[in-house]
């Protein structure tokens, strides 16, 4: 089995674009999964399906039937959270941030704040709060979801830390000052 840093050499060898630290796994031992042994196994596998087609139709730019496939997951498993976080993405593609923020709750409730639907939910429902400015919000659901292992929400929390971003300033500035200390004397 390879270690956290083989697969993170891997992934830069074989995937040079992508932002380290932005793939999901890398650094952890164990793939984050969602708990879905209580659901009746035909349900649980019809339910998948039209997830499946509803996320090929959201990428297909048909956010009208993909809303509605995910729709029809809900109503076959209303207590599973996954279709609510894939229909809280086809909200958002289509402008309705309200209801995105609905299915998103909900889907972070249903999930009880663990597995891989829960960290999705958390980041999303994190960057929709930062874009309505309720940065505090936001802080707090990339924590959580850093807590389950989001590399993503670990450094928005960083950036939406106060405390980081003063010392970041000061830092900058000390750097600035051994860089250029004949600019810093003129000040």
């Amino acid at each position: 089995m390879a270690s956290a840093h083989d697969r993170a050499v891997l992934q830069a060898i074989f995937n040079p674009n992508t932002p380290f630290g932005d793939i999901p796994g890398l650094n952890q031992e164990e793939e984050l999964i969602d708990d879905d042994s209580g659901f009746d196994t035909e349900l649980l596998k019809q339910v998948k399906e039209l997830e499946m087609q509803g996320v090929s139709a959201a990428e297909a730019g048909d956010l009208q039937t993909a809303l509605q496939l995910f729709s029809q997951a809900i109503q076959i498993l209303p207590q599973r959270a996954s279709a609510y976080n894939n229909r809280a993405q086809a909200l958002r593609l289509q402008g309705n941030t309200a209801g995105a923020l609905e299915d998103l709750n909900q889907a972070i409730s249903l999930s009880g704040c663990t597995g891989r639907t829960a960290c999705q939910a958390l980041v999303q429902r994190g960057l929709l709060r930062r874009l309505a400015c309720q940065d505090s919000d936001a802080r707090a659901d990339f924590e959580k979801a850093a807590a389950l292992g989001s590399e993503f929400a670990q450094q928005q929390a960083v950036v939406l830390n106060p405390y980081a971003a003063l010392c970041n300033k000061m830092l900058s500035e000390v750097i600035n000052q051994l860089r250029n200390p004949e600019v810093s004397k003129m000040q």
